[in-house]
Parts: structure tokens; C-alpha cells; sequence
């Protein structure tokens, strides 16, 4: 309630002040909208998207993993206002661009009466911007995430990826490649001189589809269809590597959620069918999702799951990776003690 409260607001204001960000559109994303939020809900990720002409945009990629780019405009933008965002390149400045919309909503934010929202400290890589709403006795904090909605087919770094044809059908699969490209001002920490001209690519918005219609049969999980414990299998995932998180918050910092999403997403492809993943079988369901998990750390190889040619296990993090594997290994051989701590 009180970030529907908060964020609509928040966003009728910036568009109302008539500059960069007054066609701004407010999507939701992440674990809370997908329904596979575990504990708590006090993290809530929210893209404002802002939609740019795709013949006038050029994507450049940054490096070898196919998923940074940067963007230049072949001729003038219809969207005027995006001028004043470029370097010294020509190149559309992810970093400029976040700088101005944090700019205005650090100011904005004091303008609430009954609430009492702040603006966190820059965390350096983030692509976002935090806000933190007071809810006593804690804070609930919603991760602002500045996107671009370019109307773009895919990069070649795409092509094999979105391996899903098995799993939700060739059909399905075509149909996500027509949607847009969205791009989130990300700075990419392999340039050698670090710029903040960089833009990753995001699929956040078919992640959230591909979890709500995420059966091989269409009525998975209907009222009417037979129940599956695929999403159940994703927040026990994410559960345990949030507990051991805070358990070695040093040791395993690199990781994220995205990490056993990205496996979890590989399994669904791996065992394609909803026998595969029948209710009561979660637990049986669970260690496979995990033993694949573990193989992929112990090669510091996991695949994204649309462009495959980017690894998200980078080798430097060998140590952190079978650290990892290790404590993975500990709770599956001792019946995870961490689940009843």
C-alpha cells in the first residue's frame, strides 16, 4: 500500500515537470510482481521506461559478452530532449541520464507530507536509484531502475538464445522475440576507462511472463489445471541464498538472485514437462534444481539464459564459486539445518 502510494506519485510529478522523462511509463519487476517473493515484502523493483524511435538508434556492443551496448543516434531523435544526455561521442550517457532523474527525485521526495521517503546512498555498479519509505520498526526500499523501450529486433547475441521451444512451445517463443528491446543504464565494469555511456540489456518483462504462464501444458496452475511446484523450486532457491548470504555476506557478495534464476530458468528447460515438476515431488524437484546449480559453479559456468554467449559465472571468481558450491553441497548432505535456523 504504501509503495502504491508512494511511486505513482513520484512518477505523475516527474512527468508533469515537461522535460526528459515527461513520457516516463512505470512497470513493475522482479520477485514481488512475479509471485515468488520470499519472507517479507519490503524490496519492491520498479522499471520507468522511456520510449525511444528504433530507426534513429544505433546499438554498438561494448565487449564480447553481448550484453552491454551503446547507443548513438544515426540522425536527430524525434525525443529532442534525449540531446542534452549525450558525451563527448555522441554516445546516449546512461550515467547522465540516471544523474538527472536522481536529481529530481531526491527533490521530490521531500515533498511528501505523510510519509517519510528518503533517497539511499549511490551504490557503485547499481543501476538504481533506492528510495527507502519509512515503515517502523524497519524500511521498505523499491529499487527505481532507469529503462529504455527501444522497438528493436534483438541482437545476434540473442539468437540461440530463449532456448524455450520444448518447454512453452516454438510459438510462444516468437512471440517474445517481436516484443521490445529494453535496456537499463548499467555501467559495464570491463571498460577499461569507465565512462557511464554503457546500456545492458534487460528482459525482465518476459521473465515476469514466461513465470505467470510458466507450464508446457497451457493450464498449468489453473483453478481448473493440475498444480505444479515450479515457483515453489525458485523461492527455495532463492531462500537459501539469501540465508547463506547472510551467513557470508563477504564470501558470497557477487551473488545475487538473478544467479539461481537464471538456473532455474535452465531447468525448466532441462525437464520441459509438467510431470517433471508434479506438487508433491518439490522436494525431488528442488535437489535437481540444485545439483544443476552446483555444477555450474563448480565450472564457473552459468549461462544467461538469452544471450548464452555471456557467462554470468565469471572464472576470476573461481574461489567465491566453489565456496559457494561447498555450503550448497554442506545443507543438501545435511537436511538444511539453515531452513530451520
Amino acid at each position: 500500500t504504501l509503495v502504491n502510494m508512494v511511486v505513482p506519485h513520484l512518477v505523475q510529478t516527474i512527468r508533469s515537470r515537461n522535460g526528459a522523462f515527461s513520457s516516463m511509463q512505470q512497470q513493475s519487476a522482479g520477485s514481488y510482481y512475479e509471485r515468488v517473493k520470499i519472507s517479507q515484502p519490503n524490496e519492491f523493483d520498479i522499471m520507468l521506461v522511456i520510449s525511444v524511435e528504433n530507426e534513429r538508434l544505433q546499438l554498438d556492443e561494448s565487449d564480447d559478452t553481448g550484453a552491454y551496448y551503446y547507443l548513438t543516434f544515426k540522425r536527430s531523435p524525434k525525443e529532442k530532449y534525449l540531446l542534452k544526455f549525450l558525451d563527448e561521442d555522441g554516445k546516449l550517457s546512461a550515467f547522465k541520464m540516471l544523474q538527472a532523474l536522481r536529481e529530481i527525485i531526491k527533490q521530490e521526495v521531500k515533498n511528501f507530507k505523510n510519509v517519510e521517503v528518503t533517497v539511499a546512498r549511490k551504490k557503485v555498479g547499481s543501476p538504481a536509484i533506492t528510495l527507502l519509505i519509512k515503515n517502523p520498526p524497519s524500511n521498505i526500499s523499491v529499487d527505481i531502475i532507469l529503462t529504455l523501450e527501444v522497438h528493436h529486433s534483438w541482437p545476434p547475441s540473442t539468437q540461440d538464445g530463449l532456448n524455450i521451444k520444448q518447454w512453452l512451445g516454438t510459438k510462444v517463443r516468437r512471440d517474445f522475440k517481436f516484443r521490445s528491446l529494453y535496456l537499463v543504464a548499467k555501467q559495464n565494469k570491463r571498460e577499461k576507462v569507465l565512462r557511464g555511456n554503457t546500456w545492458r540489456l534487460s528482459f525482465s518483462h518476459i521473465e515476469k511472463d514466461m513465470m505467470k504462464n510458466h507450464g508446457h501444458s497451457k493450464t498449468c496452475c489453473e483453478s481448473d489445471g493440475s498444480k505444479c511446484c515450479r515457483k515453489g523450486c525458485l523461492k527455495l532457491l532463492k531462500y537459501l541464498l539469501e540465508q547463506l548470504k547472510m551467513k557470508y555476506p563477504k564470501e558470497l557478495e557477487k551473488f545475487c538472485s538473478y544467479h539461481v534464476k537464471t538456473a532455474f530458468f535452465h531447468s525448466c528447460v532441462m525437464w520441459p514437462n509438467d510431470t517433471d515438476w508434479i506438487l508433491g515431488d518439490l522436494d525431488h524437484c528442488f535437489q535437481k534444481c540444485l545439483g544443476y546449480f552446483m555444477e555450474c559453479l563448480q565450472k564457473s559456468q552459468l549461462p544467461h539464459f538469452f544471450i548464452p554467449q555471456y557467462n554470468l559465472l565469471s572464472l576470476d571468481d573461481k574461489a567465491s564459486n566453489h565456496f559457494l558450491s561447498r555450503q550448497i553441497s554442506h545443507q543438501l548432505n545435511n537436511g538444511f539445518p539453515i531452513f530451520q535456523e
